[in-house]
């Protein structure tokens, strides 16, 4: 049985880099992030040699945890295929007993669980560089592997019990887009901590709390043997192991014994997109746009342009010597002032199904507000990330409110002027289909363009001078300026998705004509 098992992960494996070539493809690229994330994990041990151990512990302990987390997050919602599901061998006719154990080895052969045994080499090596025992290292991190092995088997056992619909594609992305708005954050503000040789006092509880949890406590194991008072660690990481194999058995058995979940015949026919938003106008709307906005050129190259223009922005002010300092806080506005008026002309972009939306009589709030589902969604994966960052550079974390709350001002203005300059004011572009950089002649839309620029400018000059204020050390300024920012953003947005729904309504013959002559 386990013999066959290990053949069949083999002929798995292989198979995937011998399929069609798209798959092929995916495969390679996730090769390729793995032995990057490897590799930069090898880079951050060797980085760490000199540290205190302290440090060493916390940053081993949390970054430890947070992979348990996530190898199981993933595992449950991520919408992975289980190609080792224990109902495949119901028809052998082993025990749950041989099917678990022969599943659970042939998980193994797997690129991120040797990924996961790399990273515990690379950490054991750097406790063996501070002192820890060899074996208590070598447990440690066959522990660590044991742990997110069961972790990985018990999430797809349980996404396949209580899941009863396979998670989609576009359900995976909206994962992976959530997991980077949370992590890059938290990971930048961790590493930008000024910790001057020793832990902060708040870090350290929460490094504690982690060790005695069953995310953590196989990674503190090492830090924990150098001080002595390993034994709690031991025990909760021996019990996290013993607990997860006795509800992998469990999940085995109850998998073997039971019929298997209902496929979703909607998303297996390629509804994607159509089957997340909801059956509303606006989220049907919504929907076509994600897809849209994902797929087609013209739509791609606006969203290529906004961290382009950002940097040929602040090239030339690095040149001329201003202060990185302030230069730092420069591209997150910029980047949300451009998110904000990239759909100043959407209905033009999206002219083929224009006609859709007025003979079947959608609402013009709703057809505002579907069109905006992407670019807010894009705009606050990429705001996320770029925020804490260009904050890290500025070195005063004391500004991250009046930051955020430019960043919002200047955004959701822009939105809300965009969705009333789209109906309102419609130009002629590329049409589906041309190169996104083919331009038809024309003779108007510069008006509509430079008026939802100038106006989210204006509007945002109240969070502009709150932020500048905030900078010259009044912190009060700095929570004005998020609160006020954002405030005004929301008001402009829902003014300008109401006002320009009421102008599609009473312009959908003028817009008809327009898409039909351009």
């Amino acid at each position: 049985m386990v013999a066959h098992v290990l053949r069949l992960r083999l002929d798995l494996l292989v198979g995937a880099l011998r399929g069609a070539p798209r798959r092929t493809v995916r495969s390679l690229i996730g090769v390729a992030c793995v032995v990057v994330a490897v590799v930069g994990v090898f880079l951050a041990t060797a980085r760490l040699q000199g540290s205190s151990d302290g440090t060493v512990d916390a940053v081993a302990v949390i970054a430890g945890s947070a992979l348990t987390g996530g190898l199981f997050a993933a595992a449950l919602v991520g919408g992975l295929d289980d190609q080792l599901d224990p109902r495949r061998f119901s028809v052998l006719g082993m025990s749950p007993a041989s099917v678990a154990g022969s599943v659970l080895l042939a998980g193994v052969i797997s690129v991120p669980v040797w990924g996961l045994i790399a990273v515990t080499v690379a950490v054991g090596a750097l406790w063996r560089s501070h002192g820890a025992s060899a074996p208590i290292t070598v447990l440690a991190g066959a522990l660590s592997v044991l742990t997110c092995v069961l972790a990985i088997r018990v999430g797809l056992a349980l996404a396949s019990l209580v899941l009863r619909v396979r998670r989609s594609r576009e359900l995976s992305g909206l994962f992976i887009v959530a997991l980077l708005i949370v992590v890059v954050p938290v990971a930048v503000f961790f590493v930008s901590l000024d910790w001057d040789g020793q832990v902060p006092s708040a870090l350290a509880d929460a490094v504690r709390l982690l060790s005695m949890t069953p995310l953590g406590a196989s990674w503190a194991i090492p830090g924990a043997s150098l001080t002595g008072s390993f034994a709690g660690p031991v025990v909760v990481a021996v019990l996290t192991v013993l607990g997860l194999g006795a509800l992998w058995m469990w999940l085995v058995r109850v998998l073997l014994t039971t019929t298997e979940r209902p496929s979703s015949g909607r998303e297996r026919a390629g509804l994607g997109w159509f089957a997340l938003t909801p059956g509303t106008p606006a989220g049907g709307v919504a929907a076509r746009s994600l897809i849209y906005w994902l797929r087609d050129p013209r739509y791609l190259v606006n969203l290529i342009i906004v961290p382009i223009a950002a940097i040929v922005v602040v090239a030339p002010l690095l040149v001329v010597g201003v202060p990185v300092s302030y230069i730092a806080l420069i591209p997150a506005p910029l980047m949300a002032l451009f998110f904000g008026w990239i759909a100043h002309n959407d209905l033009a972009y999206d002219s083929t199904a224009l006609w859709m939306h007025v003979a079947s009589g959608v609402r013009g709030t709703s057809d505002r507000i579907g069109r905006l589902i992407p670019v807010i969604v894009i705009a606050i994966a990429v705001l996320a990330v770029a925020i804490p960052i260009s904050t890290s550079f500025h070195g005063r974390w004391a500004v991250l409110p009046a930051l955020i709350g430019v960043c919002a001002s200047l955004f959701l203005c822009g939105l809300g002027l965009s969705s009333l300059s789209s109906a309102l004011a419609p130009y002629a572009v590329s049409r589906p289909g041309d190169s996104p950089f083919q331009q038809p002649q024309r003779t108007s839309g510069g008006l509509a363009q430079g008026a939802v620029i100038v106006g989210a400018l204006v509007l945002s000059v109240p969070a502009l001078w709150w932020a500048w204020r905030s900078l010259g050390g009044d912190e009060a300024s700095a929570w004005i300026a998020l609160w006020g920012g954002s405030a005004i953003g929301l008001v402009v947005l829902v003014g300008g998705v109401f006002a320009g729904g009421a102008v599609f309504d009473r312009s959908g013959g003028r817009l008809m004509e327009f898409v039909e002559s351009t």
